[in-house]
């Protein structure tokens, strides 16, 4: 068994409010600190604080829960190295584990077992620069790759990178909008429009929540 601790913000029940699993009752691990700092971020409470908690107590709190479904968020969960760790602990344990990361770090030593759900940033962001693309090559056909478009020119830019990079086919591909910036109508009619082959999702959790800390 892995020893160790991570640095936590929060660890909650709700229901997944995004990727091919949104509805399904979620425990979540919010993990403190993140290098990037994106326009839109909804997080921002995740950069500092949180409490150091042992990897151990960790998964006993998850079992408390009751379900079979875990996901690793942040912030950034992959800037802390044990949370490599709990995810192989968590996978041997039989939890179906989803992994929420920016694409800026590599994700090359995630076990294969559990889901990456990995942003390609785009211009609207303000971190496009951090996008590292050869986290490409590590994803899985079960991994998932989100576009979060907040104008016309991130939704053009995510339609040149599923081209460019091949992405069609390699993964899910998940187009989300920005609350309050970006029409979801709109961005609904595009996608038909242009037949692209991605999910369109709004954040199910700010529909019913309002993006309250904790759900």
């Amino acid at each position: 068994m892995t020893v160790g601790s991570l640095r936590i913000t929060e660890i909650f029940y709700s229901l997944q409010g995004e990727s091919n699993t949104v509805g399904i009752p979620t425990v979540f691990i919010r993990l403190t600190g993140c290098p990037l700092r994106c326009v839109y971020c909804d997080t921002a409470y995740a950069f500092t604080g949180g409490n150091k908690v042992a990897i151990a107590d960790i998964i006993q709190q998850v079992g408390d829960y009751g379900t079979r479904y875990v996901t690793v968020t942040g912030g950034e969960p992959l800037a802390q190295n044990a949370c490599l760790g709990l995810m192989v602990q968590l996978a041997d344990l039989g939890y179906t584990v989803s992994l929420e990361t920016s694409g800026a770090l590599d994700v090359s030593q995630v076990d294969p077992r559990i889901v990456k759900v990995m942003d390609l940033k785009t211009p609207s962001s303000g971190e496009l620069s951090k996008n590292l693309y050869q986290n490409i090559q590590y994803l899985n056909p079960q991994d998932q790759v989100k576009f979060v478009i907040g104008n016309n020119e991130d939704y053009e830019w995510s339609k040149a990178a599923i081209i460019g990079h091949q992405l069609q086919g390699r993964c899910e591909l998940l187009f989300s909008p920005v609350m309050g910036q970006q029409n979801p109508t709109e961005l609904a009619e595009k996608i038909l429009g242009d037949r692209l082959p991605v999910r369109f999702q709004i954040q199910l959790h700010k529909l019913l929540w309002d993006n309250a800390q904790g759900k």
